[in-house]
Formats: structure tokens, C-alpha cells, sequence
């Protein structure tokens, strides 16, 4: 997938105001507004770009309020920085495709990774599988 760029005006016009706060303004969605993800197999993909990002099996509810997974479906869809906002020292992630803030990832997941890629729901689009 090559790179994804947009202007403010188009990626507004794609987004709802929630999604386009949280992938082009790095804001974060209020815990639990986004319970009740579907069960059903399939997979998370970016909402500005449609890069294939999380599995089904790969989420689990870690009791935080917002969607979370212990590992990337394609880690090269994911890209990491250092984010120091909030006087906090975390590590954010973005898709690698249009640059969309997705969350954070923090090392207190399940095994086998040990990893908690904590996701704003207004960042995914759920597509499901098809039998």
C-alpha cells in the first residue's frame, strides 16, 4: 500500500469530527464510547486509509475502556513514536500509510508479546470475515 496524503479539507469531509480528531489531531476518544465492538471473526482497518491493522484474535478486553490488542495483524502497517504530551512518557502509534494517530501501545499485554496496543474505536473500521 503506498503512502496516503490528503488535505485537512478532504480528510474532514471523509471523517466524522470524532475521527478526525483522533487520526489528524491526536486527540483521545472517552473511555468506553466505543463498547461492544463486534465479536465476529474479522479485522480492524485504518478508518482514514483502510490499512489492514489488528485481528479479531488478537483482541482482548484489558479493562481500560478502549479497544485493545496484544499484537499488529501487519506490523508493517504500524509505525511507533515517542510521545511526551500530557507530562507522560509513552509510545504512540500511527499507520504507516496516511500517518493517522491510531493510540499507544504499552508493555503490560498478554503473552505471548507482553504488549497492549490500546486503540481509539473511532480510528478502526471493523470489516468482517466472509464465509
Amino acid at each position: 500500500m503506498k503512502k496516503v496524503t490528503k488535505t485537512d479539507a478532504e480528510w474532514r469531509a471523509q471523517l466524522t469530527d470524532m475521527a478526525y480528531k483522533v487520526t489528524r489531531q491526536h486527540a483521545t476518544e472517552r473511555a468506553y464510547s466505543h463498547a461492544g465492538f463486534p465479536e465476529n471473526p474479522g479485522q480492524f482497518t485504518c478508518i482514514c486509509c483502510g490499512a489492514e491493522l489488528f485481528g479479531q484474535d488478537d483482541k482482548f478486553d484489558a479493562g481500560c475502556g478502549w479497544p485493545s490488542f496484544s499484537a499488529p495483524l501487519k506490523s508493517e502497517n504500524i509505525g511507533e513514536s515517542e510521545d511526551n504530551s500530557l507530562f507522560m512518557r509513552r509510545t504512540e502509534v500511527h499507520c504507516q500509510h496516511c500517518a493517522a494517530h491510531l493510540g499507544h501501545v504499552f508493555p503490560d499485554g498478554p503473552e505471548p508479546t507482553g504488549l497492549r496496543y490500546c486503540i481509539n474505536g473511532a480510528a478502526l473500521k471493523f470489516i468482517p470475515d466472509h464465509d
